[in-house]
């Protein structure tokens, strides 16, 4: 090596240290004027930057951002465990901007980081759109179906709100469904090829493998007890687990061979205990439906192979069950949630007995006052009737959201919103299970069942569980329910390869 190369090399060398240094002069100067601009607020700051972050890396490649986005959704907790206020981390990922007291009075702060995410992969996605001719729009199914259910939901919050309905809590009622909606239409426009599906499945076990080691860590800190809690984690985590045992019993069944099958045979055993640590009697309720309708879904031979499978396991539950049923011991923690569940007395339902109850005057309300307004319903921003006076409980929304979201959409949207609710949710499970009935790939066909399924557990626990205004269960629903266009355009490539045709 000359002098001449030596000088170039030396000289490229001091570049980088040049640009590494004013880089690190730039972070810094920025660092200190965000941390001024927000009165001194370290999570401000290092949220501003993490969003400064999270928007380049959206800007560089969209389904990293949209990958981002779900695992973000999945790993947070809208809501913190009981007994958990101290130490639960991305609740403010879910609120409103005016938490926050740089924006507290700022009028426009009603919106929360979760919809700025989205919203900024969104103007990311047009500027694809704008900027490259050749994309294509992804024809979404069923689109004049949900377009007309959600126009219906507008048109319920215009109507509650014009007699008299108060616009936050409004707000709070429909944000989610509309995150499901918003999802159904643009997650086809991102998740269009086989490897972009895998991905998005391996962030979903991903964020879901950090909440089940999260319940046992803090089972482990409590010394194996509850020590007077009744979650380790949030209530949608379990309805979550739900679909990743779908989605292990549709590799076995239809016999895939992906590398998630083996991540999720180890994480089976400690994703099952805190499943039934998580004390969800509604989610236990939702998973023996989900199997059932699961049964159903799959072919006779199947049905064969999941009852080799599944005999011995419910065997044992009966057993178990039969044992445990009048048992106090630790052991006997899922079979007294089985029996407090069916128990309308308060010997047999014991601690729930007033969990019950509540539930019992919350549905008797909501009756009532489907009686005033049968077609159109109260309207969204309304609270419901209360003849009988509902105790206090720790839920500013408890005037307007009941736990049973079910009988909700009825008082708040009518007769017609109901309708309208089942129609589009029954139109896509009958669309999905004859496009489950047509694949033939067995990883493509697991994940179709995965979705159809995903909309039966959710409905299951919406009758008991305040989960359909949940933010977090309506992006996954909607993500999970958005892979359908995708599913069919991958059996589509696959049949036009085995007719030798270029997809």
């Amino acid at each position: 090596m000359n002098l001449k190369d030596i000088n170039i090399l030396t000289n490229v060398k001091m570049d980088k240290n040049l640009l590494s240094i004013g880089a690190l002069i730039l972070v810094s100067i920025l660092t200190s004027f965000l941390f001024i601009l927000s009165d001194g607020s370290v999570f401000t700051t290092v949220a501003l930057i993490l969003g400064a972050i999270i928007i380049i890396i959206t800007f560089y490649r969209l389904e990293w951002g949209f990958f981002l986005f779900i695992g973000l959704v999945l790993l947070f907790d809208q809501f913190a465990p009981r007994g958990y206020d101290r130490s639960i981390i991305g609740v403010e990922y879910f609120q409103n901007l005016k938490y926050f007291k740089f924006f507290s009075k700022m009028d426009f702060a009603v919106v929360n980081l979760l919809e700025l995410h989205l919203f900024f992969i969104f103007i990311f996605w047009l500027l694809r759109i704008i900027l490259k001719k050749d994309e294509k729009l992804q024809h979404v199914p069923l689109w004049f179906g949900a377009l007309i259910f959600f126009s219906w939901l507008i048109f319920s919050a215009i109507y509650g709100l014009s007699r008299g309905g108060d616009f936050l809590p409004a707000l709070w009622e429909l944000r989610a469904l509309f995150y499901l909606g918003i999802l159904y239409f643009f997650v086809p426009q991102i998740i269009k090829t086989r490897t972009q599906l895998e991905q998005l499945i391996w962030v979903i076990i991903a964020s879901l493998s950090f909440k089940v080691l999260q319940g046992i860590i803090r089972f482990f800190r409590l010394g194996f007890n509850f020590d007077g809690r009744t979650q380790l984690t949030s209530s949608e985590d379990p309805l979550f687990f739900i679909s990743l045992f779908v989605l292990l019993a549709g590799f076995f069944l239809f016999n895939s061979k992906h590398k998630q099958r083996i991540i999720l045979g180890w994480l089976i055993l400690p994703m099952s205990i805190v499943f039934i640590l998580a004390q969800r009697r509604a989610t236990y309720a939702a998973l023996a439906v989900v199997f059932v309708v699961f049964f159903i879904l799959i072919s006779t031979n199947y049905r064969q192979k999941l009852l080799k499978f599944m005999s011995p396991l419910f065997f044992i539950m009966i057993l178990y069950l039969i044992i445990f049923w009048n048992s106090q011991s630790g052991l006997a923690l899922p079979a007294q949630l089985v029996r407090s569940s069916f128990a309308s007395d308060r010997e047999n339902a014991g601690e729930r007995y007033y969990s019950n109850l509540y539930r019992e005057i919350e549905n008797y309300n909501l009756a009532q006052t489907v009686k005033k307004s049968p077609v159109l319903g109260i309207g969204f921003g309304k609270k419901y009737e209360q003849p009988i006076q509902l105790s206090a409980i720790h839920f500013p929304l408890r005037d307007y959201i009941p736990h049973n979201e079910i009988y909700w959409i009825i008082v708040k949207s009518g007769a017609i919103g109901f309708f309208l609710f089942f129609a589009f949710f029954n139109s896509f499970i009958f669309k999905a299970g004859s496009l489950f009935e047509r694949l033939k790939d067995p990883y493509l066909k697991t994940i179709c069942s995965v979705a159809i399924l995903a909309i039966i557990g959710q409905i299951v626990v919406s009758f008991y569980d305040l989960q359909l205004t949940y933010s977090r269960n309506m992006v996954y629903l909607g993500t999970l329910m958005g892979l359908l266009p995708t599913l069919e355009n991958l059996d589509q490539d696959i049949q036009n390869v085995g007719k030798g045709i270029d997809a």
